[in-house]
């Protein structure tokens, strides 16, 4: 695995919109903005304020936004704008031996998850599954937890240590207890599992798979993961990390005395009997506290202590 450079302050982030676009042109001046305000410089990708159909642009414009910002040696790191959808269609657009000759991080997730799952596939480089510019980070309130844990990631080459110090909160829950190490591997729920039987497939042999979700019903969510469970996934990693699955939430659940699942009675069902440390409910996914998770380093998943500690530094 390659570890990029550490991002220091006053470098030059570049802002890119590999999936959907933007949801308002203000949004444009609030992530230059919000960048400024943590001490780096922002610095647009060419196309980033494109629009076609749902996407940030043509698959093409979006692809080579992707390249050039890899390649333009005055940006020292990259950020995604936002997630949505689309990302997935520009990875036979990327050139991945480019991008591993020009190591930098590169945050997002949700949709993301594609090019994090690319990135550590064919250019062995560690990415970083954390926030974006159109959520937490362009909020004047954006909680000191979902920053602090963003930059001793990808500022300070040591361990970032356990996930949620510094949350202020205990929101995690084991579902099976034990301890476990590996390197971390996953992100959106519904992305990841559309990575599979393709050759941006990743390896998930020994590793630890997190994951998370929003608004998807209990039993969208059981449908993924009965496909990983059916697919010999489950079966390879050393254990399961759980973020927040947002507003996954059944309507009709409580109603006229039919049992109906929620999603934490799914996340139990299918995951509690792996025989591996399983923990949900981390600071992490589609909400205010969320964790920043390097992909593709050592971590161990505690799940007596319902903790998942980082154990080793994410940059150089």
């Amino acid at each position: 695995m390659i570890k990029p450079k550490r991002l220091r302050q006053g470098d030059t982030i570049g802002i890119i919109a590999p999936a959907s676009a933007a949801a308002s042109p203000e949004a444009f001046e609030r992530s230059a903005a919000a960048l400024e305000r943590l001490g780096f410089k922002a610095r647009f990708s060419a196309h980033v304020r494109r629009r076609h159909g749902f996407l940030a642009g043509s698959d093409a414009e979006r692809a080579a936004d992707v390249m050039s910002l890899f390649t333009d040696e005055k940006v020292d790191g990259i950020i995604c704008l936002r997630g949505g959808y689309g990302t997935a269609r520009i990875l036979p657009l990327l050139d991945f031996e480019v991008i591993r000759q020009h190591p930098k991080v590169f945050v997002g997730y949700s949709d993301i998850t594609s090019l994090h799952t690319a990135l550590l596939t064919k250019a062995g480089l560690v990415s970083f599954h954390g926030p974006m510019l159109e959520g937490a980070l362009a909020q004047p309130q954006c909680p000191e937890f979902t920053w602090q844990s963003l930059r001793k990631t990808i500022m300070e080459p040591l361990p970032a240590g356990p996930l949620s110090a510094g949350s202020g909160v205990k929101t995690a829950v084991t579902i099976h207890g034990g301890r476990a190490s590996g390197e971390l591997i996953g992100g959106n729920l519904s992305v990841l599992v559309t990575a599979l039987g393709t050759r941006w497939e990743p390896v998930f042999a020994g590793k630890i798979l997190f994951l998370e979700d929003i608004d998807e019903k209990p039993y969208r969510c059981d449908r993924m993961l009965t496909h990983l469970l059916n697919a010999g996934v489950f079966g390879q990693v050393t254990g399961v990390a759980l973020g927040i699955f947002a507003e996954c939430l059944d309507a009709k659940a409580g109603q006229g005395g039919e049992y109906r699942q929620t999603v934490e009675d799914v996340l139990a069902e299918r995951l509690g009997g792996l025989g591996v440390p399983v923990v949900r409910n981390l600071p992490f996914g589609h909400v205010s506290l969320n964790a920043t998770l390097p992909v593709g380093i050592q971590a161990t998943l505690d799940g007596d202590a319902a903790e998942l500690i980082v154990d080793a530094a994410a940059v150089v």
